[in-house]
């Protein structure tokens, strides 16, 4: 056999990496296409923001609309010369949310699309609100082959009609029906919602057909003569449109057909469901649910199934445990990936503090020896001071907070929470015995710790006077980095409570 010269080996091993670099180029080019073709195209978003400088602008995705989960997509922050942009990748047609300094505005994004945006301050006639107060973006220059255009076209269109007819509901309620279904039968004729599940649709078109279409159906929901019945609505609109997560008009319409759905089933289908739930079985309830015909859609069924228990989450007649087990099994086996990932979000979403939730109840022992619990309060405001006695930076807040008791006490429950074991000193015990309003030292074992997620000292939680979530963390009496107190929101309450006294 002929031994090759080190020249002619030399050139081969040459060949050969070649090749090897050109194969793995290649491969490196398809694995970025996959990745990209997955990722979808990117959306472009710029603008001006005056009101913001120097503030993080962020955008969210809506994960789910039971949960309304958010996941942060992209953030900038806005230029000393008011501009900003952003870029980011998405798949499908959707609604995002653009976040800062807790103001939010939405718009509605196609993939590939480019939006130059204008976003204010809050309208100054409004109340500030902790979590957040909404605004309402300005585009320029929006194609009017844009989402955004034309879903603002025909929310002018809606609004309109029933603007000028509604008040013909009560007196004449033939000639209001007559209007509506001339209302219906023309956006029908415009927009061929027909078409609506034609596969051959672009995805950005088949989410406008969509959302016009359910936007009517919510029309369908107003009481009037020529309204629709339970069944008619399930068959003409529901049965045979696919479940569309994405679309806000779909997932409301949804959210309100199904809206406390356990109380509607027959009582044998009811107390199927509820052993199916004492035995911590989604497949015993979603049997049970099987027999409501509104319900033969495993997809929808098992989406209702999820809200339905969410909804009796805080009731006494059906044991959290249990509701917290199905919706893990879900959340871990359902055949649908979306219906997992609602699962998932809504036991989060259940078990934790947010703004618009139920609070999480506790037990305290106040230093009276008297037994306190979230349903024992008066119905009221509840400001939750948690407080270590120890800290220097705890105590500088007691003043202020002293001031706004005393001001705001009528309309607002005061509650100190502070850990037992404090290292006690007699400055400790004078700090506290300031303090007017009930105090509870409270063991670390306490879930109040946990339910009400506190990692430092100070927090502040206010509740509303139902025991609903308004700020978590809620501001405290010193000024924060936006120069912002709890004192303006306590204002508001107080105000408001004082209009509610007078109309009685």
């Amino acid at each position: 056999m002929p031994i090759c010269s080190f020249k002619e080996w030399y050139k081969i091993c040459y060949i050969f990496n070649m090749i090897r670099n050109f194969v793995h180029l290649f491969c490196t080019f398809l694995a970025l296409s996959s990745v990209f073709s997955q990722d979808g195209k990117i959306v472009q978003i710029k603008g001006f923001a005056p009101s913001y400088v120097g503030q993080t602008i962020s955008v969210l995705e809506i994960e789910d609309y039971l949960s309304m989960s958010e996941t942060r997509i992209a953030s900038t922050n806005v230029l000393e010369d008011s501009t900003f942009t952003l870029s980011f990748y998405l798949k499908e047609t959707q609604k995002l949310l653009l976040r800062t300094n807790k103001n939010k505005c939405f718009l509605y994004a196609q993939p590939g699309s480019n939006y130059d945006l204008y976003i204010p301050e809050k309208d100054k006639y409004e109340p500030y609100r902790p979590d957040g107060n909404s605004i309402e973006l300005t585009f320029f220059e929006l194609d009017s082959m844009d989402i955004n255009y034309r879903i603002l076209q025909f929310q002018r269109w809606s609004d309109d009609v029933i603007s000028n007819y509604y008040y013909l509901r009560n007196i004449k309620p033939i000639e209001f029906a007559q209007q509506m279904e001339s209302f219906k039968s023309a956006v029908d004729s415009v927009y061929q919602l027909k078409d609506t599940l034609n596969k051959s649709l672009n995805e950005a078109q088949y989410f406008f057909n969509t959302f016009v279409l359910f936007s009517i159906a919510s029309i369908d929901n107003i009481q009037y003569a020529a309204e629709r019945n339970r069944y008619e609505k399930h068959d003409f609109f529901i049965k045979y449109s696919p479940v569309a997560y994405r679309n806000d008009a779909y997932m409301e319409y949804i959210k309100s057909f199904y809206e406390k759905m356990i109380p509607r089933l027959s009582m044998e289908t009811n107390n199927r469901l509820y052993l199916g739930l004492l035995k911590s079985s989604p497949t015993l309830i979603m049997k049970a649910l099987g027999n409501e015909y509104t319900l033969i859609n495993m997809r929808i069924r098992e989406i209702v199934m999820i809200k339905a228990l969410s909804e009796e989450f805080y009731s006494k007649d059906f044991p959290q445990t249990n509701i917290l087990a199905v919706l893990d099994s879900v959340a871990n086996h359902s055949l649908f990936q979306a219906n997992a990932v609602i699962a998932k979000n809504m036991i989060n979403r259940l078990t934790e503090l947010s703004v618009g939730g139920k609070a999480p109840d506790f037990v305290l022992k106040t230093d009276k020896g008297e037994t306190i619990t979230l349903e024992s309060l008066p119905k009221k405001h509840i400001y939750i001071h948690f407080y270590d006695p120890s800290s220097q930076k705890n105590t500088i807040e007691l003043e202020p907070l002293i001031k706004l008791h005393k001001t705001y006490k009528e309309d607002i429950t005061f509650i100190t929470v502070y850990p037992e074991n404090v290292y006690s000193t007699a400055d400790t015990a004078k700090f506290l015995n300031t303090i007017p309003w009930t105090k509870c030292q409270t063991d670390k074992t306490n879930p109040i710790w946990k339910n009400y997620k506190v990692s430092s000292y100070p927090t502040y939680i206010l509740l509303d006077g139902y025991g609903y979530v308004v700020g978590a963390p809620a501001l405290s009496p010193m000024p924060d980095g936006q120069y912002q107190t709890i004192d303006k929101s306590f204002f508001f309450i107080q105000r408001t409570n004082k209009e509610l006294r007078g109309k009685d």
